[in-house]
């Protein structure tokens, strides 16, 4: 996202339905598991960003209100602006520039914030030379320090794949060339100072226009930008407008699905590339950009970024001006993407934002992230058992664990029973931190129970619980765990040894995370298990612990995730071909051997992995759909498969999420190979 949001009419105000009383409503169980270990929050997770048309870029109110929010990155110079300011000069021609917005401007803002800068380079209409001449400025001449650094913005929205909003005057528009550019630029930047970090525009999954193929091109923009810059980087980029406000679902797919990318493309070593969510928003100006809902939201997603290893995410915007306004839950809503007012009007004045850097409702969720989920914390897995409360749960490095439960109901207070695994609430009154509609703070308490709350309808609270249990003496997590020998029933899982405590280490525990449940899959007194029984085309995410002789358990290590595969030899085998794609569907084709005894007549069958994805059509067969499960039954003339005989079906898949594609097939009830 670019440039300022335009304006339309207020609505009239809805009205408000009465809010259930807690007495009226089952309690809600939220099961927290400090066994299952996620990411480590890391220092620049929070984050936003800053651009050069916004005058109040520089000031000190506005510095001040993002170090109170718990900003730790803000990015410069904006959007798609990145691809027209040259920063030598401070012009963005076919842009405006505001006054006092020039780089050594905003360095003083994020100094005063306490947080570290990320620059986007110019690709669109810059060099290579002129990106390591600003590198040279800014961590040569004035010592900076700033490590990451951007090369271009949205770079596929230049044309190539239909729709043109990004500058790129190269004559060649094709992922292919930006990815030899992002190369080129690097080895300057670099030449420059090596330490600095190089990030690559990525397409984020399920987004237009991830997946699409364009004419000449080898692959996606993704497979083309890896393959050919992936040795060069440090990072990827990625930007999400999910368009609604209950899409923190998607975030754990559209981050394995990026790792998976970047493992299969991006050459040897792909692991130690970082991935980092730049431009973020709920983008629902019908629903609340600026109001709780959209709040509310913004807590989830960036609680889930984060915990799925996400290292840094940046709100847009900091101010952005009024745009679409409506009443939002009793509020007026903006339509707004900043956090913070602009002081701008309607066109025809008839509706003013408040006084300028006024925070709306997506301020406090920021704040709010920081204060449950701080630099050095670590996520553990938190569920809950009703769709309009989301629950999350981060443990501090002294053993407390803190917990942020988010209701969207508009007209319900839910009680909530907080169920703790692997940890011990302390006695007394955990401290209890509270956002509600239409508050213009973040209220702190220290009431009630640590295993048991009422959340206000559209709340953010957050408890933190000090531990009942001594740290001192317990064994150190094991090492990052890592996986060898993959098939479609096992898996061998490595870790490094464990620090010991006072007492010897006795075993390491294998444990699944499922949910927020933990299945132990085995342990052992070695330091890699093989673990048997898995199911075939399976995600799993593991952990390990270690248990001293006297019982006492380690936190446990960063998690692990791998697939598992399907039978190296079977009856039979499916091979799926993706022939199209256009970000929403694709065009499938399977291709069905038969290498077991002849048959007449024959069922294939698979299931969804997610429940965003559907059949449209199929042919050259019968196909149906029920629930998950598709079914695909042979026409008359092609139910006989001889064996070594093969028979190819189509068919139009659905997504509106991060499209997993299936991997399991069953043939007549036998698991085929996947090829």
């Amino acid at each position: 996202m670019a440039v300022l949001l335009t304006l339309t009419a207020l609505n009239a105000p809805t009205a408000q339905a009465p809010a259930a009383h807690a007495d009226d409503t089952d309690p809600v169980t939220v099961t927290v598991n400090a066994r299952a270990g996620l990411a480590t929050v890391p220092e620049t997770g929070l984050g936003a960003n800053h651009a050069i048309w916004d005058t109040n870029l520089g000031t000190d109110q506005t510095a001040d209100l993002l170090k109170d929010a718990g900003t730790k990155l803000l990015r410069y110079p904006g959007g798609s602006y990145s691809d027209i300011y040259h920063w030598a000069d401070h012009t963005a021609p076919g842009g405006y520039v505001a006054p006092n917005t020039d780089f050594d401007t905003f360095m003083r803002g994020v100094r005063r914030t306490g947080a570290q800068a990320m620059v986007t380079a110019n690709y669109g209409t810059g060099t290579a030379e002129e990106a390591a001449a600003w590198v040279r400025h800014a961590n040569v001449v004035k010592g900076y320090g700033i490590t990451y650094w951007e090369i271009g913005n949205e770079n596929y929205g230049n044309g190539h794949y239909g729709a043109a909003w990004e500058a790129d005057d190269h004559a060649d528009k094709s992922p292919a060339e930006y990815a030899r550019h992002v190369v080129a630029y690097a080895d300057a930047m670099k030449a420059v100072d090596p330490a600095i970090k190089i990030g690559a525009v990525l397409t984020t999954p399920a987004n237009w226009p991830d997946a699409i193929v364009a004419e000449g091109d080898s692959g996606s923009w993704n497979e083309v930008v890896l393959s050919i810059a992936g040795p060069k980087i440090d990072f990827v980029i990625l930007h999400w407008y999910p368009g609604a406000l209950d899409r923190a679902g998607h975030v754990p797919d559209m981050i394995q699905l990026t790792r998976e990318q970047l493992a299969e493309h991006a050459g040897p070593g792909a692991e130690r590339i970082g991935i980092a969510m730049t431009e973020f928003n709920t983008g629902s100006s019908s629903n609340g950009t600026n109001t709780q809902p959209g709040a509310l939201a913004a807590a989830d997603a960036y609680a889930t970024l984060l915990a799925n290893g996400v290292f840094t995410v940046d709100w847009w915007n900091v101010h952005n001006g009024i745009g679409a306004v409506t009443e939002v839950e009793g509020h007026t809503d903006y339509g707004d993407f900043g956090l913070l007012s602009s002081a701008t009007c309607t066109s025809d004045g008839t509706v003013c934002e408040p006084a300028l850097n006024t925070p709306f409702a997506p301020y406090y969720a920021v704040q709010m992230v920081s204060r449950f989920a701080r630099p050095g914390d670590r996520f553990v897995r938190a569920a809950t058992g009703q769709a309009k409360v989301s629950a999350h749960a981060a443990r501090r490095p002294d053993g407390d664990l803190a917990v942020l439960l988010v209701n969207t109901s508009s007209d319900t207070s839910y009680p909530v029973e907080i169920d703790y695994v692997g940890f011990s609430p302390a006695s007394g009154a955990p401290t209890v931190l509270t956002h509600t509609n239409g508050a213009t703070s973040i209220t702190t308490s220290a009431t009630g129970s640590a295993t048991a709350r009422t959340l206000p309808p559209l709340s953010l609270t957050t408890l933190v619980v000090r531990s009942g249990a001594t740290e001192t003496g317990r064994p150190g997590a094991p090492g990052q765990p890592s996986v060898t020998a993959v098939t479609d029933r096992t898996a061998t899982i490595t870790w490094p040894a464990a620090a010991p405590g006072t007492r010897p280490i006795a075993k390491y525990e294998v444990l699944r995370q499922n949910g927020a449940v933990t299945e132990q899959l085995g342990e052992t007194t070695g330091t890699t298990f093989t673990v048997r029984n898995l199911r075939p085309g399976t995600r799993y995410t593991v952990n390990v612990i270690a248990r001293d002789g006297g019982g006492a358990q380690s936190w446990p290590s960063s998690p692990l995730t791998f697939t598992t595969g399907t039978p190296a030899a079977s009856s039979c085998s499916v091979r799926l071909t993706v022939q199209s794609d256009w970000a929403s569907g694709y065009v499938g084709a399977l291709d069905i051997t038969n290498n077991g005894a002849p048959l007449n007549g024959w069922t294939l069958s698979f299931a969804w992995p997610r429940p965003w994805q559907s059949l449209g059509s199929g042919w050259n067969a019968v196909w149906t759909q029920e629930g998950s499960t598709v079914k695909v039954v042979n026409e008359a003339g092609n139910g006989s498969l001889a064996t070594g005989a093969s028979a190819t079906v189509g068919f139009v898949g659905n997504y509106t999420g991060p499209n997993v594609l299936p991997s399991v097939f069953t043939l007549n009830g036998a698991v085929c190979s996947s090829t």
